[in-house]
């Protein structure tokens, strides 16, 4: 009998929940493939009811509600708002949570975690990979990785550009992402809550 495990994620907007929703899914699998000790049956990321734009109260409420639920939570900001999730953590333990709360931050913003795979976009007719950077980690130093998804993603279709958020979160290659420090860090600080947990 595998034991379940359910992740929760609140993130900054939708597109941002679109990518990262199925890409926490899918490392949390990995890592328990990979090292868990007992069968995990991961169950399919559960977005909250509130962006990591609002308060840090709001957020925390949110984290609340989500953690009734989930194992595990995952809160996303961009490096703007990079302390916010440090601070939601801080209030969530003066409130007593002692589920797992991992901030999920890159250096800049999302964006730049959907240039780091050519693969999936060499697979889309009308993608220019030549705007991605040499290395995975260098997407970190994009000054804006907005302006560069938009000229990597494909102009000759009517396709919402929140259709490719969905698309990287299901096909880019984990390793690859491992190959960015923000996202490695995540992953290792995931792995620590796991062993807490008992699932690795």
């Amino acid at each position: 009998m595998s034991r379940p495990l359910v992740p929760g994620l609140l993130a900054e907007n939708t597109t941002d929940e679109l990518f990262l929703g199925p890409v926490v899914f899918r490392q949390l699998r990995a890592l328990t493939e990979k090292r868990g000790r007992h069968s995990v049956d991961v169950a399919k990321t559960e977005i909250g009811e509130c962006w990591t734009i609002k308060g840090t109260d709001q957020v925390a409420k949110a984290v609340l509600e989500l953690a009734e639920d989930c194992h595990i939570i995952c809160v996303h900001n961009d490096h703007n708002e990079r302390s916010k999730a440090e601070r939601v953590i801080d209030l969530l333990g003066e409130h007593g949570l002692r589920k797992p709360v991992i901030p999920l931050v890159p250096v800049r913003e999302t964006e730049a975690w959907l240039l780091a795979d050519p693969g999936p976009w060499d697979g889309l007719r009308g993608s220019d990979i030549a705007h991605l950077p040499g290395r995975p980690r260098d997407v970190e130093k994009l000054p804006d990785p907005k302006l560069v998804l938009d000229a990597v993603r494909p102009k000759n279709n009517r396709r919402p550009q929140a259709d490719y958020f969905d698309y990287l979160g299901q096909n880019v290659d984990l390793d690859v992402l491992a190959q960015i420090p923000a996202y490695a860090g995540w992953v290792a600080e995931t792995e620590k809550a796991l062993e807490g947990l008992g699932y690795l």
